[in-house]
């Protein structure tokens, strides 16, 4: 929010009060479309192609289309399909010839750090995400927090504080958060994180995240195909496992094998997003090797538990991915009628023996708060009297 209302500032004073269109890849994050409605802008989405990268000729046209109103154009960088942009350059000078300015996200910097600087390629803008590339936590839904880097010509636009003003803001430059400083606990953390790393193991954090990511797309891709690859068949910081032609096959979905991690130790990484029916895969530095093996030991065994779906072994409807996950209170309740045993229900590999993770509950319907609208409100008959 504050990097595109320096975008607007900055063309409302330079006469461009007018240039009120967005252009965003379909690989984008959702914050930067609602980011953009929010300050009024007008959402024009720009295609991706068969290997995830921005359509360049259809963000051409629609540069074109929109030359008088182009405002900025949010992307980001490697992209939340796994890759980096290999026009990311053309790209940016197209937006800069037809008048716009360039809004890098900058949630995927844990892929940038020490090997790129983003102003370099044509960003304007770039939010640094603090969470994830700069050791903050972001469970639980936040908190955001990280500084705003704009470069020069956008700096006077920059939202200012009455409390602390901001360097290089002009007079009237409203601020957008009433901390000056936002979340400032956060920020000694990463300042610690920076100074112990230093620049030599902040660059191998990230040249560690490139590594896991690709090694975890290598290893599953004996078994399941990933969605989206560089030209060299290399993956970005990420990495989109695609699980639809499997659905097809057997009729085992997204949801099942995420479930059926949680028989392995696994909480699911991210299921269906940037596209329905994947898993996108992000190990960052963090994980060691031998973590990433357990996971991958998981997701190839859980693809021998399909096949044997596929081959007839278990039914459609009762199996051990259909049913997870599963919970102590199966293994010791007194029925079992289930086609597979109870060990391979709770004890698929060894490893989870040794170290067991029990779910609470069996499997909840996802979805079904999200549609069904309960209000917990006493009715208004109650307040009578």
């Amino acid at each position: 929010y504050t990097g595109l209302l320096a975008i607007r500032r900055y063309h409302e004073a330079n006469g461009g009060g007018n240039r009120n269109v967005c252009l965003i890849p379909q690989s984008a994050h959702g914050t930067n479309p609602a980011t953009a409605q929010m300050l009024g802008m007008k959402v024009v989405v720009v295609k991706t192609d068969e290997k995830g990268n921005v359509d360049i000729e259809d963000l051409k046209a629609k540069a074109a289309e929109h030359q008088d109103r182009l405002g900025a154009l949010m992307i980001t960088y490697p992209s939340t399909h796994g890759v980096y942009e290999e026009g990311i350059r053309e790209i940016c000078q197209i937006i800069h010839d037809h008048g716009g300015q360039v809004y890098m996200d900058g949630a995927n910097m844990n892929a940038q750090i020490g090997i790129m600087q983003p102003a370099e390629v044509g960003a304007d803008v770039l939010h640094m995400n603090l969470h994830k590339t700069f050791c903050i936590p972001h469970g639980g839904g936040g908190p955001g927090m990280g500084p705003i880097g704009l470069k020069a010509h956008l700096a006077p636009f920059a939202p200012s504080h009455a409390v602390t003003p901001v360097e290089g803001a002009t007079e009237g430059m409203s601020a957008v958060s009433a901390a000056p400083y936002g979340s400032a606990s956060i920020l000694p953390i990463t300042w610690m994180y920076i100074t112990l790393m230093g620049k030599q193991g902040m660059e191998q954090a990230t040249q560690w995240a490139l590594l896991n990511a690709n090694y975890v797309a290598k290893k599953l891709g004996e078994d399941y195909p990933i969605l989206y690859t560089g030209k060299n068949g290399r993956v970005a910081h990420e990495c989109i496992v695609d699980l639809r032609p499997l659905k097809a096959e057997s009729g085992i979905t997204e949801t099942d094998i995420a479930k059926r991690l949680m028989d392995y130790g696994f909480h699911a990484p991210t299921v269906s997003f940037p596209v329905p029916g994947t898993l996108m895969i992000e190990p960052t530095e963090s994980e060691s090797k031998a973590e990433l093996d357990r996971f991958i030991a998981a997701l190839k065994s859980i693809r021998a538990e399909v096949q044997k779906v596929q081959n007839g072994e278990w039914p459609k409807d009762d199996n051990p991915l259909v049913n997870a996950p599963h919970t102590a209170f199966n293994l010791t309740d007194g029925e079992w009628a289930h086609p597979y045993t109870r060990e391979e229900a709770v004890f698929p590999l060894p490893y989870v023996r040794e170290n067991k993770f029990w779910p609470s509950v069996n499997r909840v319907d996802d979805v079904f708060g999200d549609r069904n609208l309960v209000c917990s409100c006493p009715p208004m008959e109650a307040y009578e009297g």
